[in-house]
């Protein structure tokens, strides 16, 4: 069964088109009004007929059946007594195997007799835990309480208790009187503990010689008894002891109904009718039977049984539910094909209506996979042209993206090369400048300096000189020599030589500056290591001079680092460099002092411990061979110098500044 539906009548004037997508948002609107109307006409018959066959079928049936519920009741009622009968009585079994298990246990006479309480515990807890016991007591012969162990209201831990008189309790005096009744040894009861009231089973225990040891009982809080039983009896259930006083009861509220829930039961005992009585609690009518609990062929109180009298009613609506089920499965089929063929003609319009959200939401990768011949097949391949095209645009858009920020990464690597060798320059027209004041003032120096030392040395010589000239003579001579050194180096800063260039491995050199401080490494107490590649490190550079920037290096990673501190030389390489990193544990560089480091004169070093050159130098040298110097550093963690010097195969930067030079 399906309809075609009508094409839109066209008003004059009106032009709008009809293909689903040029038509916007009032053309789908209009589409998703037919579609719902469409599965409705097809759906609606199908639900009506099911819903009229169920209303008459649960009409018809549980008009039959609410006639046999109220009969049904009363025997329920004492379906419910004999269901709670039994499992008091089987609750009690439970307390008798549990109560054998822990007389006959192995070494239970001995602690009894001993009156060892951690005995017994070891024992006995062990069974309780295992066999859900909620009371234990043992009794010596004299029937005083030796230890009862009493589960807590957390259902984990137990008290425990000592020093009762049982003596009087007929559990416990019947078998100290040695009394036996029809059923032997073992009497049943309720005592009343710590923690609350408990369904208790009372036993002998002896030793070899059939010496009465003492008296075990076992029990069940009667509470948690009577809950789990009124799961089993589906209803509410009432407890008496045989002066028909309230022992436990299920229902709520217990203060307001106790009174009258005695005086029931102890009427009933009186005549001995066991039949059912109405009575009305909490606003509510029920029907109340008591009936003589009898627990090892004796009488220990009496167990009533209530149920409302809204329990008719409640189980024919609960009938009337059940048929209403039963028919709502019947008729399920019904719907499920009326909704089979509305799916068969709604979904693909769902489908598309999806697949354009997903589209909306940017998921241009979404084909409508229909393949029909219909006007749904056509504005199936309209919605595929129309996605084909947006990830078209889409792709061109991210291609231009790509592009535009390949390009600005480009840029920045350059900006932070122009920012690198801008540094270089400013270095290097420091490091001139320097260099040019130097040697116009070094030549004037030194000559003074040379004929100080020589007079003093000659003045020495004088044999009628005082001890005190002799001493002043000496300072003289030693600052001279201080001077000179320090004049001397300034010589070597200003007449910097060009490298001589040429391909070396780089590991010989580090290996060389490593041989060349050992004294120093060693008289230091610094351990120095090196990491070296198997494969040479070849690069193009003056090999005396690399060598003299890394003993300069070397050097004050040594003079920075503490006794039993460490330098760790790592040389590698990439595609274009060669890295020798000299990496100590020393004190580090204050980060205000990192950009100075290289300026010349500088120095962090006492007076007269160093003239500020020898950073001022390497760099200079690096710089001459086209590298860089790089510096990281934490106070207290150490330094870091990194030296960067072109490969081979890439050498025309250090030609090209070895030239300049």
């Amino acid at each position: 069964m399906s309809e075609n539906p009508q094409t839109p009548t066209e008003e004059p004037g009106d032009h709008r088109p009809d293909n689903g997508i040029e038509g916007g948002g009032a053309g789908w609107k209009s589409r998703l009004v037919r579609l719902a109307s469409l599965r409705s006409k097809l759906i609606i018959p199908y639900v009506l007929l099911s819903l009229l066959l169920a209303l008459v079928g649960v009409f018809v049936v549980s008009r039959l059946v609410a006639a046999s519920w109220h009969e049904r009741v009363s025997n329920q009622l004492y379906e419910a007594s004999r269901v709670a009968a039994d499992g008091i009585v089987r609750q009690e079994r439970e307390n008798l195997e549990n109560l054998r298990l822990m007389v006959f246990s192995q070494g239970v006479a001995e602690a009894l007799a001993a009156r060892d309480v951690e005995a017994l515990e070891t024992l006995l807890i062990p069974i309780m835990l295992n066999n859900d016991v909620d009371f234990v007591s043992a009794i010596d012969p004299d029937g005083v309480e030796i230890s009862t162990w009493d589960l807590d209201t957390s259902g984990e831990t137990y008290i425990r208790t000592q020093g009762y008189d049982f003596s009087q309790q007929p559990l416990v005096a019947n078998i100290l009187d040695g009394t036996l009744d029809a059923a032997g040894d073992k009497y049943v009861g309720f005592l009343e503990p710590v923690l609350g009231k408990v369904l208790a089973t009372s036993a002998p225990v002896y030793d070899d010689q059939d010496n009465l040891t003492g008296v075990l009982i076992s029990g069940i809080l009667v509470d948690r008894m009577m809950r789990e039983i009124k799961t089993q009896a589906l209803a509410d259930l009432i407890l008496l002891d045989m002066e028909n006083r309230l022992i436990s009861t299920s229902m709520a509220e217990v203060e307001e109904i106790q009174g009258t829930l005695e005086q029931i039961g102890a009427q009933a005992q009186a005549a001995g009718s066991t039949q059912p009585v109405d009575i009305e609690l909490y606003e509510r009518l029920y029907q109340l039977k008591y009936t003589d609990l009898k627990l090892r062929s004796q009488t220990v109180g009496s167990l009533g049984v209530a149920l409302p009298n809204s329990y008719a009613i409640s189980k024919e609506a609960q009938s009337r539910w059940i048929f209403i089920l039963v028919f709502t499965i019947g008729t399920a089929g019904t719907i499920l094909v009326g909704y089979a063929l509305a799916q068969n003609i709604a979904r693909p319009i769902l489908h598309l209506r999806s697949l354009s959200q997903s589209v909306a939401s940017g998921d241009l990768d979404q084909e409508s996979g229909l393949e029909r011949t219909d006007e749904i097949g056509e504005l199936a391949d309209a919605f595929d042209q129309m996605t084909e095209n947006l990830r078209q645009r889409t792709a061109e858009a991210e291609r231009l993206y790509a592009e535009t920020a390949q390009r600005n990464i480009e840029l920045a690597a350059i900006n932070k090369r122009l920012q690198e060798a801008q540094q270089q320059l400013v270095q290097s027209e420091k490091l001139a400048a320097v260099g040019l004041l130097t040697a116009g003032i070094v030549h004037d120096v030194k000559n003074p300096l040379t004929v100080i030392k020589g007079t003093a040395e000659l003045l020495q010589e004088d044999d009628t000189l005082s001890p005190e000239m002799r001493k002043a003579l000496s300072l003289i001579r030693e600052g001279a020599v201080k001077a000179n050194k320090i004049v001397s180096d300034l010589l070597t800063f200003a007449r910097q030589a060009p490298p001589e260039l040429k391909p070396q491995d780089l590991r010989e050199t580090v290996q060389a500056a490593m041989r060349l401080t050992t004294y120093l490494t060693r008289q230091a107490q610094v351990r120095m290591s090196a990491e070296l590649p198997e494969q040479a490190v070849i690069t193009v550079y003056d090999s005396q001079q690399i060598e003299q920037v890394f003993i300069n290096l070397i050097t004050n990673a040594i003079q920075a680092t503490q006794e039993h501190g460490t330098l760790r030389i790592r040389l590698a390489q990439d595609d274009h460099y060669a890295a020798a990193a000299f990496e100590d544990t020393g004190s580090g560089i204050p980060p205000e002092n990192l950009h100075r480091i290289f300026d010349p004169f500088f120095t962090t070093k006492p007076a007269g411990q160093g003239t500020g050159l020898g950073l001022s130098v390497s760099y200079g040298i690096i710089a001459s061979h086209g590298g860089r110097i790089e510096v990281s550093s934490e106070v207290g963690n150490g330094s870091t110098f990194t030296v960067y010097l072109p490969l081979a195969e890439n050498s025309s930067a250090s030609e090209a500044a070895a030239n300049a030079n």
